[in-house]
């Protein structure tokens, strides 16, 4: 779905279901119809699955098209789920796409990654002959590092047990391209240092194979800032980005050929213009609502720090909050339909315009709402009473058929309800201060805590009440219904 991106720049939401597994992608049109097209592979910590997607890429030129590393549930990648490779045919085919879309060539794109998008970058590019690789310390080795750095990657993409033949298979997939000279024309740039934990087994044993590709470029980064695989990237980040503005003007700094002027702004766009509307992910209005926020309220005044987004979005498995372009975050729903995001640190003083969009099982993404407020320092965060709970009683033993709750809360908003740190649901108040939810579940037998906290109309949350109870056997006969409170 578009969404307004900073600089002017709109971020464009996709699904294409045309291959075996649908493939979620962001894409960016080039400034100044710039002909290139930079693809960004995420890395294991990326935001909501898309890599470099903060906003670091905003004064890019070229078209950008964020792929999404999430098949199945499970990271992949970008190459196999369980051994499936179709995975990667999927994504293979949606590059090409979009590329023969803008009528452009492999010679016109550069594919980008960090760490585990760095594997994935260099892997397509070799093997399908794209001119370009920016790869900051990847991984070669990939099945064994899955298998014992990150198990529940590694079943994602190994399967269960995490076989070690298995693991031997997605080992051999970059080395055996190196040394069958696969793409050997293309342009890599490889980042790492020997600060990286992984540089001994990940990256040094294939710089010798990499020096038979007459356009290899190693990156040595050396600074006692560096400490640890992460920091590789973020130290190195003026330098790539400085890396990419060249690569997309059709500078190659390497082989000190430069290629001015590569731009046409009246090239005609309708071909990436259709492809961009037959994957639209934004369901129609009747088929799939738009989320709504229940606090704070919109054009309301707001502390900077101390209080939650709150709403629900039925039918929904989660929801990803914007701003001015940029990801904030992506909380999941929970089975009542209610969800909750607090911010990690303060916000900035002054207007503030938050888009927030619901996404299906599917991946398809609802309309969009946008709630405008302000933030400031003079504003109090406000105190809320713990809300009363009246049902049930406390250490009552309630059949499992009958698990309601019941109370009152004057000023509140929003009653949500927790166990063991985990979000149950949450219901809305009537104008009296009453509530009542009823989770719709059958509780497991036994003793229960169920922690009750009351919301107000700015997200501030109360002390909690606690309401401990036990969960008897039911002797309802077959078909009873839960009563509702």
């Amino acid at each position: 779905m578009p969404k307004a991106a900073s600089k002017g720049r709109q971020i464009i939401t996709g699904i294409d279901t045309s291959g075996a597994h649908p493939v979620e992608y962001r894409f960016a049109h080039a400034k100044k119809g710039n002909r290139h097209l930079t693809v960004v592979f995420a890395n294991l910590a990326a935001p909501d699955d898309y890599g470099w997607s903060t906003g670091v890429l905003d004064d890019l030129r070229s078209n950008i098209l964020w792929i999404r590393d999430r098949f199945d549930g499970g990271l992949t990648y970008y190459l196999c789920r369980e051994m499936d490779f179709s995975v990667e045919r999927s994504v293979a085919d949606l590059i090409a796409k979009v590329m023969r879309a803008l009528e452009l060539t492999p010679n016109d794109v550069t594919l980008w990654g960090s760490s585990k998008g760095g594997s994935a970058a260099l892997y397509f590019g070799l093997r399908y002959g794209f001119r370009n690789v920016v790869a900051c310390v990847p991984q070669f080795l990939i099945g064994t590092f899955v298998r014992e750095t990150y198990p529940k990657v590694g079943r994602s993409m190994l399967g269960e047990g995490l076989p070690a033949e298995n693991a031997r298979v997605l080992d051999s997939v970059l080395p055996d391209l190196l040394a069958s000279g696969a793409g050997l024309e293309c342009h890599i740039y490889l980042v790492s240092s020997p600060q990286d934990e992984q540089y001994r087994s990940q990256v040094e044993p294939f710089l010798e194979p990499l020096r038979r590709y007459p356009n290899f470029n190693y990156l040595h980064s050396e600074s006692p800032f560096i400490r640890e695989h992460n920091q590789v990237t973020v130290r190195n980040v003026p330098p790539l980005l400085g890396l990419a503005y060249l690569l997309v003007e059709g500078i190659t700094p390497r082989l000190g050929l430069t290629r001015h002027g590569y731009e046409e702004p009246d090239r005609d766009t309708s071909a990436i213009d259709d492809f961009l509307g037959a994957t639209a992910k934004v369901k129609e209005q009747g088929a799939f609502g738009p989320p709504l926020v229940t606090v704070p309220a919109a054009g309301g005044q707001l502390p900077r720090t101390g209080w939650r987004f709150t709403g629900t979005a039925h039918g929904a498995v989660r929801v990803s909050l914007w701003e001015k372009g940029k990801f904030l975050g992506s909380p999941q729903v929970a089975a009542d339909g209610s969800w909750l995001w607090e911010r990690g640190g303060p916000w900035t003083e002054g207007e503030h315009r938050v888009k927030v969009f619901a996404v299906d099982a599917s991946g398809f993404h609802s309309p969009t709402t946008e709630l405008a407020f302000t933030t400031t320092d003079g504003v109090a965060v406000p105190g809320m009473l713990p809300p009363v709970v009246s049902v049930p009683a406390a250490h009552q033993e309630v059949a499992d058929t009958a698990v309601g709750f019941r109370g009152i809360a004057p000023g509140a908003v929003e009653i949500r309800f927790y166990e063991n740190g985990a979000l149950l649901g949450a219901n809305g108040t009537l104008p009296d201060g009453t509530w009542a939810w009823n989770p719709g579940v059958v509780w497991p037998q036994g003793q229960h805590l169920v922690v009750v906290v009351a919301l107000g109309p700015d997200g501030t949350e109360s002390a909690p009440a606690q309401v401990p109870f036990t969960v008897t056997p039911s002797s309802a006969p077959a078909g009873y219904v839960m009563p509702r409170y």
